[in-house]
């Protein structure tokens, strides 16, 4: 049910794609669901939302975002529950941190109970399109977007909020070579870095495809002053476990704050692992990969969940890391993880929206 009295108008598809798309095997991002959430923003408020059939939209060429990028975006994930129904993981945290995304973005927050709401009915209304296995899940991916039909740098007077969703399978099939950025930057002090803004990524592009030139999967992004400092891997968060204890950086301000990784700490320090969020410097992982100490590295994010690193290369030589099965923290932690979005344990932390 919705919560803000506004009525959500549900418009069902006449022909729906289930039938005709094999779900077991697709690319990740590439098929969609039926189904999309939409509702704009005009006159300083939001009007009626609506689910409708998923489809093309039409813009003018003049419309806001194509030319100044005032975008933002989230993804999370809806798993079937092995207890029954379907667990959409932790969708408060995401509309927070969209909250935060808009504020950064000189957008309107989103009514976030209403948005809620209608994210629980597309989900419902969509469920047969949640693949089953066991790196299956509905991906999903709220966007916001300035749709004033205007030429001039400043932000838009409207915005359209769309949700869509699409089946998915993993994202990683195999461990990942990454290779450390000392060159270009992902984020400044400053900047949009702790945002989850179309700007962002499309900034990474050009590096990212000149580390995929020379073979490896992803760059480790470092600090954009001194490049002396980790920051992220590719579109993910960082862990490294030196020794016995779990490291990862701190956000402060340049590295978004994202929710498999607040989910890792959680969990992390509730089974006893020491944990530390920090600085964490280059040379650091480089000595400890010199002395033997450097036992796991991993990326985590909402589309791979954890991402092993087969090896780390830096300044012209790559270091192999131990095979992934010897990964102990990353292993044990993602078989936790995935054991509560799909209700084969506990929910300790209320993680799961539950939808019967």
């Amino acid at each position: 049910m919705l919560t803000t009295g506004q009525k959500l108008a549900i418009q069902r598809t006449d022909r729906s794609r289930l039938s005709e798309t094999d779900l077991e095997n697709i690319k990740f991002g590439r098929v969609f669901s039926d189904h999309m959430f939409v509702m704009d923003y005009a006159n300083g408020e939001w009007g009626a939302p609506g689910i409708v059939p998923f489809g093309d939209l039409e813009l003018s060429p003049a419309t806001l975002v194509l030319h100044y990028g005032q975008t933002i975006f989230e993804g999370l994930k809806a798993y079937r529950s092995e207890k029954g129904g379907v667990n959409i993981f932790r969708p408060q945290a995401n509309l927070a941190r969209m909250t935060r995304s808009a504020e950064r973005m000189c957008m309107p927050p989103i009514p976030e109970e209403l948005v809620l709401d209608g994210l629980r009915e597309l989900v419902d209304l969509d469920r047969d399109w949640i693949p089953k296995g066991g790196e299956a899940s509905l991906y999903i991916r709220p966007f916001m977007f300035a749709t004033d039909e205007y030429i001039g740098v400043r932000p838009s007077d409207t915005y359209r909020f769309i949700i869509f969703t699409c089946p998915v399978q993993a994202y990683y099939k195999e461990a990942v070579r990454v290779k450390i950025e000392t060159y270009y930057s992902r984020a400044f002090p400053g900047g949009t870095g702790a945002a989850k803004c179309g700007g962002n990524y499309a900034a990474a592009l050009y590096p990212a495809k000149l580390a995929q030139q020379d073979g490896f999967h992803q760059l480790v992004w470092t600090d954009g002053l001194e490049h002396r400092y980790i920051e992220e891997s590719g579109t993910m968060n960082v862990f490294f476990r030196i020794g016995d204890t779990l490291v990862t950086p701190e956000t402060g301000g340049t590295i978004l704050e994202g929710i498999t990784r607040d989910s890792i700490i959680d969990l992390a320090r509730r089974e006893g692992i020491a944990t530390e969020v920090r600085k964490v410097e280059v040379r650091e992982v480089l000595d400890a990969i010199a002395g033997g100490t450097l036992k796991e590295a991993f990326g985590a994010g909402t589309a791979a969940t954890i991402a092993h690193m087969s090896s780390i290369a830096y300044d012209g030589g790559e270091y192999q890391l131990p095979a992934p099965e010897q990964f102990a923290f990353a292993n044990r932690l993602a078989q936790l993880l995935d054991d509560i979005r799909r209700g084969r344990s506990e929910d300790p932390f209320g993680w799961n929206l539950h939808l019967p």
